[in-house]
């Protein structure tokens, strides 16, 4: 298998996956052929690992009664799988307004966006919903050509902002373009500033230098988009990086448009990640854990001053104000804010960071650890004692965690990476982080003891 195509792990035709398959019990097994025998295949989702029934909290589980703790979560699980909270409250709308068609509008929505404005900075405060993360960053770039006159867009290699035709367009992992193009025109990407065996070697002035060189060449540009912490393999750029950055677009007239589809609502230990970073965006898109984990539900927030083109149209997509979505948004943030998640997040941080640390001492093939909130990237690289190779112990861990309860993905190949839900309790972090620990040690012992 191509490394380029192991930018999510989950490549379903290796070693490891042929062992994990061999332990399936027979009912699992034969919904899993029905699976992949009706549902269009696609890489890094078929075959399926397992099936599940339920979902409560921080874990999911499985036909035989097994629970994962899911630190994967597909990043909509903030405040947990299945809030009683949540729940209750979509049953009740669904007694009364249960869609809201097209040219009226109804107080859930309003609601909902009146409180997303609540939350952001005061300039931020028009909204557009829509029910996908990929729908709010083509109606970003729609925007940002209606606003700006221009049509070229810079984003990271490597950056992912969605999986439709105009989101992997901007978006730089190949696994997603292959065999697709041609692809929207006017994009232009850019080397990510990467602090740990990046191509600049962790010096983000030569980032920022690529970046001030393209804007100042090309002046059709009327757009930068990016994740403002990149989730899949967690690199968190420094707080002058955004400071420039932000210069740079208003220096060249370029709208900044922020993707925190999957990194808002409180799993940086903010509302919003940008806040860590004293910088505002022209456009945030957000989404994932918008709708509770529930609902999809997804959103633009923007200027009140581009609130200029109703005859332009940017969304129009037919559960835009949804009345259950919008329920499932506002009770979402009232979550987050009634159980202190971000405070305890913060808290969660400093455990993490110091646990992960001490793994980072006893096993040679860590190289590197890096995080903020309860989002963290466990980089392992090739141990001159085993001469494992990164890709194939990543691998072999995320197998041996999955034996014992916990689920993660692997991303750019090498890094595992653990998102909980915020909710998730002191002990479920500590019995997550054991199993991570023995799952290092088998594959460390076994490799020895082989070679």
């Amino acid at each position: 298998m191509d490394n380029n195509k192991r930018t999510e792990g989950d490549i379903n035709s290796t070693p490891e996956r042929k062992k994990w398959d061999a332990k399936i019990d027979e009912k699992t097994r034969k919904l899993l052929e029905k699976d992949a025998r009706y549902f269009l295949h696609q890489s890094m989702s078929t075959p399926c690992l397992d099936v599940l029934k339920q979902c409560e909290g921080s874990s999911i589980e499985n036909l035989s009664g097994k629970k994962y703790l899911d630190f994967h979560g597909n990043n909509v699980h903030q405040i947990g799988f299945s809030h009683p909270k949540l729940i209750e409250r979509i049953t009740e709308q669904l007694q009364t307004l249960s869609f809201s068609t097209r040219r009226y509008t109804n107080e859930p929505a309003i609601a909902f966006a009146e409180k997303l404005a609540s939350l952001a900075p005061s300039n931020l405060n028009r909204i557009l919903l829509t029910p996908n993360g990929s729908s709010a960053v083509g109606i970003a770039l729609k925007l940002a050509r209606a606003i700006t006159g221009k049509h070229k867009v810079v984003s990271f290699w490597d950056s992912f902002h969605g999986a439709s035709l105009d989101a992997i367009s901007v978006g730089g992992e190949s696994v997603f373009r292959d065999r697709i193009g041609p692809l929207m025109p006017g994009v232009v990407r850019i080397p990510p500033p990467v602090a740990y065996r990046g191509i600049f070697e962790g010096d983000e002035s030569k980032s920022l230098e690529y970046l001030e060189y393209v804007l100042s060449k090309e002046n059709d540009i009327g757009a930068f988009i990016a994740e403002t912490i990149r989730n899949t393999d967690v690199q968190i750029p420094s707080a002058n990086f955004w400071k420039t950055a932000r210069q740079l677009c208003d220096k060249h007239g370029v709208l900044l448009i922020l993707d925190e589809i999957p990194i808002a609502l409180g799993r940086t230990g903010k509302m919003f990640a940008f806040e860590h970073y004293d910088v505002e965006p022209d456009i945030l898109c957000l989404g994932k854990g918008l709708g509770g984990g529930i609902f999809p539900q997804a959103a633009i927030i923007t200027r009140d001053d581009y609130n200029k083109f109703g005859d332009i149209s940017l969304g129009h997509y037919t559960h835009e104000k949804s009345p259950l979505g919008s329920v499932a948004g506002l009770t979402a943030l009232e979550i987050l804010e009634e159980e202190h998640l971000m405070e305890k997040v913060a808290d969660d941080e400093v455990f993490m960071r110091s646990e992960l640390e001490k793994l980072s001492d006893k096993y040679e093939i860590i190289g590197d650890v890096r995080g903020i909130g309860l989002l963290w990237g466990v980089e392992l690289v090739e141990s001159r004692k085993t001469k494992v190779k990164a890709i194939d112990a990543a691998e072999k861990v995320m197998y041996a965690c999955l034996d014992q309860g916990l689920s993660f993905k692997v991303s750019a190949g090498n890094v595992l990476q653990l998102s909980p839900a915020l909710t998730i309790s002191r002990e479920d972090l500590e019995k997550a982080l054991r199993i991570v620990d023995k799952s290092l040690s088998i594959v460390e012992t076994s490799k020895k003891n082989n070679g």
